[in-house]
């Protein structure tokens, strides 16, 4: 072109000004480049910055085998080495986002041009983007911000600055590496071994071919293509990308065929807070961490962040078992739950106004109404108002349209739960079942609530009697006895039956058939002061009351303290303190705490009182309360235990013991002023004991459970066996039983 035409052309005025505008924008787009380069627009990390990346991690409870339970997070991340990415999940990837990554130094200007001219000036909606791998990982690392109308131009700037540092310190394999362990999958996911867990319950390194194109097909709308949500939609974006490796030679044509044909299976496994396996042991475990790293420090002298420093968790829990323990408290519930209510019909208490009216009382709204100066009337008003509520139901959860009162006395109805299990030689927490539910009951019944323990505390008033020199074959009438100094009180039998006051039943007989009447006649023969003391050597911290009544088990402990106090019946007489986290970790592996179990220096009681006080509970469940175990659940493992009920049947108990497990479960309702209709259904025996049940059942069908199922109990000693070989019950003499009265009244001296 000559200088003549190029002068005319210049003399045109559109001609000129399309050039000065062209020049213009050039040259604001340079001047916006360097200016972002330059830090006008926020810093943009350095070369040291991006050499130094330490990214937020999930904190990871593992059970006492590594099984990753549950996870702290803010967001959910777990980083990997590139050793642990299997071949085909990177050839996934780079077919489907970036197929010249290998080649490209960030930024690909081949698909950057494709993109100009198919995109833009062609409109061809299908040509695909020219984002990269590397510039995809700036924006994982360092997120947008808002810059207004220009906000995609100074945000697309400040990746390829960044993509081109990235690719200058990091290898193409560590920014694979990098780019796994930040990008966003579906259900607020980070990182491919955080979706991998909760998508297919499995580790990365075990994901095949189809699965690892389900997740790295989600990555182009996570939401979109949510397998959870969508799964043909994300089985059609599986086979895109499946396609898309067979086009670049990462799959075999033949190969393409039979995985598209597959189904695609997930195995969804959800770390939420209020989800998925030991909730209620994941929370109690949150709050003793968090105590715990109240107290320590990094080396570099920083505090531990629990969402955010990647911390690992070694706990004690048995994570199989703990689903086995789950699975049979929910059959179990599930059926007593629905005997409960038709055994009261529309005759609930959970429809008495008074009651409803009390638990009103409590709601924090109706507090804030009351502070607002809201009268009675408007209060209840405000309450009666119908909104679409999500109830809890073993059937599976419904929403209805209800009032709060409605609200609450559905929830009144409830019957709930504790369960916990432990090996009784080091204390260390293998089932932990704080409740029915913990994202509609957050209440913990294992550590927070305390209940009445009924008969469960008859084994110590026994130890203390057996401890402190009576013989194991003493008998003890069955007749009541009036104490006349506790208010007349006089203590029956479950289920008030008349009983012959002639009768007399052994230690055994009597424990194992959980009598009252010679429960308190044994406290008050060894005096409560020796029962108080004997409970303190088995753990037992809190004041009890100092009453016969105590021999009943009107005091109140937590299932927790109850179960510690238990495991020295199989701990050579020592109680321990159930734990729960053995050691901390730091993300690289360092352990910065360390945690041993404790266990009692001194005996509670003589070797010859624990061998005395198993073959009674061992009664218990061959022949006593207990025995449900043997015939109506066929249970032949070895087992020692005792069932537990309190007045008006509002608790219901069963301990059960074996050589190498303890196991306390409790039912009954949160609200003290309901209980079971009757004994039959309330009593620990039907409402506590077919967890326990149950739950065995699951253990003995499971071959990896025979260090517990098969454990035997040591051989009681010869002088054991001699001195229980006695007649379980015996009647009074002629004489006896013609001058006694058939009622005594007698002033209690256990003081």
């Amino acid at each position: 072109m000559n200088k003549r035409l190029i002068k005319k052309l210049w003399k045109n005025k559109w001609i000129k000004g399309l050039f000065l505008l062209g020049a213009f924008v050039i040259l604001f787009f340079i001047g916006l480049f360097f200016s972002i380069y330059f830090g006008a627009f926020g810093k943009v990390p350095t070369t040291e910055d991006l050499s130094s990346i330490i990214q937020e991690e999930a904190t990871e409870v593992r059970d006492k085998d590594g099984a990753l339970i549950g996870k702290y997070y803010i967001y959910d991340r777990q980083p990997l080495e590139y050793e642990e990415l299997p071949q085909h999940l990177i050839d996934a990837l780079v077919a489907t986002e970036d197929v010249r990554f290998f080649q490209h130094d960030g930024i690909d200007n081949v698909s950057l041009l494709r993109v100009f001219v198919k995109s833009i000036l062609l409109q061809d909606k299908s040509s695909g983007g020219g984002s990269t791998i590397t510039l995809q990982l700036a924006k994982n690392l360092f997120g947008r911000d808002d810059f207004w109308m220009f906000g995609i131009v100074v945000n697309k700037f400040k990746e390829s600055i960044i993509a081109k540092r990235l690719e200058e310190i990091y290898t193409k394999e560590e920014i694979l590496t990098l780019y796994f362990n930040t990008v966003p999958f579906s259900d607020n996911t980070y990182g491919i071994e955080s979706a991998s867990q909760k998508f297919f319950n499995k580790s990365t390194k075990d994901l095949t071919t189809s699965e690892a194109a389900i997740l790295v097909g989600s990555l182009k709308a996570n939401t979109y293509y949510n397998p959870r949500l969508n799964l043909k939609r994300s089985q059609e974006r599986r086979d895109v990308v499946l396609s898309q490796m067979e086009k670049y030679g990462y799959l075999s044509t033949d190969s393409l065929e039979v995985i598209t044909n597959e189904d695609v299976v997930l195995h969804y496994r959800s770390f939420n807070h209020d989800m998925g396996v030991a909730p209620y042991f994941r929370e109690q475990v949150k709050k003793e961490l968090t105590a715990i790293l109240d107290t320590i420090v990094s080396q570099e002298g920083a505090s531990y962040d629990l969402y955010k420093d990647g911390l690992i968790v070694h706990t004690t829990l048995d994570f199989k078992m703990q689903q086995l323990a789950e699975e049979a408290m929910k059959s179990h519930m599930a059926k007593l739950q629905a005997a409960f209510e038709a055994s009261y019909g529309d005759s609930g208490p959970w429809n008495d106004k008074k009651l409803v009216d009390a638990e009103v009382k409590k709601l924090k709204k109706y507090k804030q109404y009351q502070a607002q100066g809201l009268t009675e009337e408007q209060i209840n008003d405000s309450l009666a108002v119908k909104r679409h509520v999500e109830l809890f139901s073993w059937e599976g959860d419904t929403i209805k349209n209800i009032s709060v009162r409605d609200s609450i006395s559905q929830y009144l109805k409830l019957l709930n739960t504790g369960m916990l299990s432990v090996d009784p030689s080091t204390g260390a927490v293998r089932t932990y079942i704080g409740g029915i539910n913990y994202r509609v009951f957050k209440y913990d019944h294992i550590t927070q609530s305390e209940r009445q323990v009924g008969s469960t505390f008859k084994p110590v008033v026994y130890t203390a009697a057996i401890e402190n020199g009576m013989r194991p074959c003493e008998y003890f009438s069955l007749a009541k006895v009036t104490y006349t100094n506790y208010d007349n009180w006089s203590p029956s039998n479950s289920g008030g039956d008349e009983v012959d006051p002639h009768e007399n039943y052994s230690l055994e007989k009597a424990l194992s058939h959980s009598i009252n009447t010679i429960a308190v006649k044994v406290l008050n023969k060894v005096g409560i002061p020796k029962v108080l003391e004997q409970a303190e050597k088995m753990g037992i911290t809190k004041a009890l009351p100092h009453q016969p009544s105590l021999a009943l088990g009107v005091a109140e402990l937590n299932l927790q303290e109850l179960t510690g106090a238990y495991t020295s019946f199989v701990n050579s007489s020592r109680p321990v303190k159930p734990y729960y986290i053995t050691k901390i970790e730091d993300r690289n592996g360092n352990i910065i705490a360390n945690f041993e179990p404790e266990i009692s220096e001194n005996q509670a009681f003589s070797d010859y009182t624990r061998q005395v006080m198993l073959e009674y509970m061992k009664a218990t469940i061959n022949k006593g309360t207990a025995k449900r175990l043997r015939s109506h659940y066929g249970l032949k493992n070895d087992i020692a235990g005792k069932t537990g009920t309190t007045q008006d049947n509002k608790d219901g108990w069963f301990v059960g013991i074996t050589p190498n497990l303890v196991t306390v479960t409790w039912v009954g309702n949160d609200n003290f002023g309901i209980g079971f209709k009757t004994t039959g259904m309330g009593q620990g025996a039907n409402s506590a004991l077919p967890i326990f049940a149950e739950f065995y059942k699951k253990l003995n069908a499971d071959t990896t459970f025979n260090v517990i199922t098969r454990a035997k109990f040591e051989s009681p000693l010869q002088q054991v066996k001699s001195d229980l070989n006695c007649e379980p019950e015996k009647r009074d003499s002629f004489l006896k039983r013609l001058f006694t009265r058939k009622h005594k009244k007698k002033k209690f001296r256990g003081e």
